[in-house]
């Protein structure tokens, strides 16, 4: 058996954020239209450390068969860590024979992004120009690449808790976008008067008031993904049209719509998902003063798309290791 193992500047060289966002509309598109077959993930706590791996499959027709294990144990950041770790197994969907091996901690990112600019794109509006971006981490990287990939904007605003980490995001990122890079001193100067804003933390409390929403703003909220998390609070969802990746594992996972959906103040039958408005079988933004709010839990399908369009062009120019088992 012969097996590639794309690391993660493979995987950067491969998929480009453009093709990557490409790849998050097909998934999407597929698993909306019940062509993907996607369980879902199953959650493996490990209470000691106050860490969670997750176990991801997932075949989509057009795209290929796969899996993912990822493991988020958020005290990393304390050791000098990340956060997040995983790895991506590409199969053939003709014999089931693993093909690739693919480094799913830059993937889980790389995706996560990406599916926030395909959500960007189709809902925010076309001529945003400020966007906002709650946490420093490696999510917060890809965020700021995506949204900037899908819309000219003037200006990023970064904010974390921890100035130097604002600075490093910055130092680091502000070479792979157009729009200039900025500290916030705070979530409010973040968030008020932005057109796009994406919260990427792992808080299990709001990281900012939806009450400074302007109309018209389009949110990511992409870090919490289970249901005692709610990174985005009742007040954005409360004003705002909710989209989602998945509406079964958003009701399984996302606690910013479960917590407010308890509440009385969102219904899950309101929520479309992402694909239905790329097939156009549900409407997008319907006015410019709508405020959109795009909830991701994460599904395997973005894994699978992402990785095996990053094999195939792998292959094409000669990236990434092989080997023999």
């Amino acid at each position: 058996m012969k097996l590639t193992l794309l690391s993660a500047a493979d995987l950067r060289a491969a998929l480009p954020m453009s093709a990557a966002i490409a790849a998050m509309k097909l998934a999407f598109a597929q698993l909306s239209s019940g062509q993907a077959i996607v369980p879902l993930r199953v959650a493996l706590p490990v209470p000691p450390v106050e860490g969670t791996t997750l176990f991801m499959p997932a075949f989509l027709p057009a795209a290929g068969l796969g899996a993912k294990i990822v493991s988020v144990f958020p005290r990393n950041a304390a050791l000098g860590r990340p956060m997040i770790h995983g790895l991506v197994v590409v199969l053939d969907p003709a014999t089931g024979e693993p093909v690739a091996l693919c480094d799913g901690t830059f993937l889980t990112a790389w995706r996560t992004g990406a599916g926030a600019g395909a959500a960007t794109d189709l809902l925010a509006r076309p001529g945003a120009r400020v966007g906002a971006v709650l946490g420093a981490g490696a999510q917060a990287r890809t965020q700021a690449i995506a949204i900037d990939a899908v819309r000219q904007l003037d200006a990023i605003r970064i904010y974390s808790p921890t100035a130097a980490n604002v600075q490093r995001l910055i130092a680091e990122v502000q070479p792979e976008v157009r729009a200039r890079l900025v500290a916030a001193l705070s979530p409010d100067e973040a968030v008020r008067e932005a057109d796009i804003i994406c919260a990427a933390t792992t808080s299990a409390i709001p990281v900012f008031d939806g009450h400074l929403l302007q109309p018209g703003a389009h949110v990511n909220g992409v870090g919490s993904f289970m249901t005692h998390m709610q990174e985005v609070d009742a007040e954005t969802v409360r004003r705002a049209r909710v989209f989602v990746d998945s509406r079964e594992a958003a009701l399984a996972e996302a606690g910013d719509l479960v917590i407010p959906m308890q509440a009385g103040l969102t219904r899950p039958e309101d929520w479309i998902e992402l694909g239905e408005v790329i097939a156009d079988r549900r409407p997008g933004r319907q006015s410019p003063e709508d405020i959109t709010f795009f909830k991701s839990v994460g599904v395997a399908v973005q894994d699978v798309a992402a990785a095996a369009r990053a094999l195939a062009a792998a292959r094409a120019n000669g990236l990434g290791r092989i080997v023999e088992f």
